[in-house]
């Protein structure tokens, strides 16, 4: 192991410092640190003003709903997320789970395996497994969505 000097100690100590947050943060909100550990069973109404807002890298924000595994075994991440003009959430990828994209405002382009679909106010998208797919705000105005995530739980063996 190597000797650390001032500023590893100061970076390791940081870095130990924010994991305690996260886990501290998970366990006050009666959720592992690990959503998809999480077991979904409780009805309940969840106000927006409660959901935290994530400042996102593309000057966008994210509210998430909630993420964890349902009684029945499927995985669910919900989350709202508002995108600024000319802007993509991510470069296009593809995933096992299924995407279904609310679109509550806005002028977006849906990449479906390349194939650029428009979409606007009160389109909803359907992104089905292992499919390429991206988004983009080619509007003049934000766009916010609500984003419907659905799969099974995939663990490590």
């Amino acid at each position: 192991m190597k000797n650390f000097n001032r500023r590893d100690l100061c970076v390791a100590l940081s870095a130990l410092a924010a994991m305690g947050t996260v886990i501290s943060s998970a366990e006050a909100e009666g959720s592992s640190a690990d959503p998809g550990d999480t077991v979904l069973g409780t009805s309940r109404v969840i106000p927006y003003d409660e959901l935290k807002v994530i400042q996102m890298p593309n000057g966008g924000t994210m509210r998430r709903v909630m993420s964890g595994v349902l009684p029945t075994g499927e995985f669910i991440e919900i989350h709202e997320t508002m995108l600024p003009a000319g802007k993509m959430p991510h470069p296009p990828h593809k995933h096992p789970n299924t995407e279904i994209l609310f679109i509550q405002d806005g002028k977006l382009e849906y990449l479906d395996n390349g194939t650029p679909i428009p979409a606007s106010k009160g389109s909803v998208i359907f992104s089905a497994s292992n499919i390429m797919h991206g988004l983009k705000n080619v509007g003049d105005t934000p766009a916010n969505y609500i984003v419907v995530s659905v799969g099974r739980q995939l663990k490590e063996g």
